[in-house]
């Protein structure tokens, strides 16, 4: 029998979930997902304490979750939750301490490579080091938080 296709999403561990939602947002061109319908609507029913809300990006939105989304994906229009290419970034206590055992590789091409570098750094990203090998050629770099990702 041939096991069911699951569905997925990335799931980073972050002190700031919504500046990490918005670098990555400018980084990849994805939309910072609005679940504020249902904040607003959990709040009124009084199911969620004020507590584990906040507002961000201009919108009520849960403390400790963000989560950024392809924008042609589709999503619940009742919760803003993508269906579709996603990453979710969850608040922890801890700080980020050893280099990422996953990590995204974006691809610009060797045309747009160094101008895509440039404007990450523009949005917060440090880059680590070049690397050319015979294999191919990339930009490593640290997210606003120290994740590392690669620009090919």
């Amino acid at each position: 029998m041939i096991p069911m296709t699951l569905d997925w999403k990335v799931v980073v561990d972050s002190a700031d979930p919504h500046a990490q939602a918005g670098f990555w947002s400018a980084a990849l061109g994805y939309e910072i997902e609005d679940s504020s319908p249902l904040v607003e609507r959990l709040l009124g029913l009084g199911a969620v304490p004020e507590a584990i809300t906040t507002t961000a990006h201009g919108r009520r939105a849960w403390l400790d979750l963000a989560a950024v989304r392809h924008p042609d994906d589709p999503h619940e229009e009742e919760s803003g939750t993508g269906l579709g290419r996603r990453l979710l970034f969850q608040r922890v206590p801890e700080p980020k301490t050893v280099k990422n055992r996953l990590h995204l590789d974006l691809h610009a091409g060797p045309d747009r490579r160094d101008a895509e570098v440039a404007r990450l750094e523009g949005l917060g990203a440090t880059v680590v080091r070049k690397v050319a090998e015979p294999g191919g050629t990339w930009t490593v770099l640290t997210d606003p938080e120290g994740n590392e990702f690669c620009v090919q």
